[in-house]
């Protein structure tokens, strides 16, 4: 099992970053590569297709708003691993306004060696969280 994590400080409080980030059905408020996102089975699963027309299915495994937290699975997508768990948080950064966003997963690299699948996923997050950051400083200015 692999695992891969990015972060990055957002210049607005937990809350403002939840409420942008919270929703299962969010990925397209804030993640320029995902534009759509359709919600299935009461809001477990989410149906995303990326700017080049690829689809990925996610279920939604865990979530907890007091903890500003949700926890995912891939159910399916073109990526090269299986067994696929990801978390998203926000945490608060003592003595400032800022939030502390966290992505990170584990999976089993298929067909690939675990360097390249997490360089993959590190690439992910840390595009997506550069995304949000720039939703978030444009927002504030």
């Amino acid at each position: 099992m692999a695992t891969a994590t990015e972060f990055v400080d957002v210049p607005a409080s937990p809350d403002r970053t939840w409420q942008l980030i919270g929703g299962f059905n969010s990925l397209p408020d804030w993640l320029p590569y995902i534009p759509t996102s359709k919600l299935s089975e009461g809001g477990r699963v989410r149906t995303l297709e990326s700017a080049d027309g690829g689809v990925i299915v996610e279920r939604l495994e865990a979530f907890d708003n007091a903890a500003r937290t949700y926890t995912y699975s891939i159910v399916d997508a073109p990526f090269p691993v299986t067994g696929y768990l990801a978390t998203l948080t926000v945490h608060a950064v003592p003595g400032q306004n800022t939030a502390r966003v966290q992505w990170s997963g584990t999976f089993t690299p298929d067909g690939v060696s675990d360097a390249d699948a997490v360089a993959l996923f590190r690439g992910i997050y840390r595009d997506g969280l550069a995304a949000l950051d720039q939703t978030l400083t444009t927002a504030a200015a």
